[in-house]
C-alpha cells in the first residue's frame, strides 16, 4: 500500500524501443523479437493507465480509510483479503471467490469472467499432477 491521493494512475515511461530489439546493423530483428507493433512502440500511456486503474483506486480507498479511521482499518481489510484469497479447492476446476469480490467491492459488477467462468483455457488432462503441484509433493 503506497499512501497517496492519486485518483488516476501515473503515466508509465515507455518500456520498449527500437534500441532494445536492434541487431548489429541497427535495424529491428524480426526473427528474434517478432514483428514490430504499435502496442510496444506507442508513446501513449493510456494502456498503462488502464492496466493500473484498479490498483490506483484501491490504493486511494485504503489511504482514505487510514486517514479517517486510523491505521487499523486498511490493515484489517488487507488481512481479510489475504485470508479469503487462500483457496483450498482443487486448482483445475473453474471457481469463483465471492468473499474476495465482496471485500474488493466487485460484488455489484458483471465481468466476462463471471459469465464464462474462465473456461477459455479448458481443463487440464492430468488432475493428479495439478494437485501434486499445488500441494508441492
Amino acid at each position: 500500500m503506497d499512501p497517496s491521493f492519486r485518483i488516476v494512475p501515473a503515466s508509465a515511461p515507455k518500456s520498449a524501443s527500437i534500441q532494445d530489439t536492434a541487431n548489429s546493423l541497427g535495424l529491428h530483428d524480426t526473427l528474434q523479437y517478432g514483428p514490430r507493433t504499435l502496442a510496444t512502440e506507442s508513446s501513449d500511456g493510456f494502456r498503462g493507465r488502464l492496466e493500473n486503474w484498479e490498483e490506483t483506486q484501491d490504493n486511494l480507498k485504503l489511504t482514505l480509510q487510514r486517514n479517517m479511521f486510523g491505521m487499523h482499518a486498511p490493515l484489517r481489510l488487507l488481512m481479510e483479503r489475504k485470508i479469503v484469497s487462500a483457496n483450498p479447492h482443487m486448482p483445475v476446476f473453474p471457481q469463483s471467490n465471492l468473499h474476495l469480490d465482496i471485500l474488493m467491492g466487485r460484488d455489484e459488477t458483471i465481468e466476462p469472467v463471471d459469465i464464462f467462468g474462465g473456461q477459455e483455457t479448458g481443463a487440464p488432462q492430468n488432475i493428479h499432477a495439478e494437485m501434486e503441484k499445488k500441494l508441492k509433493m
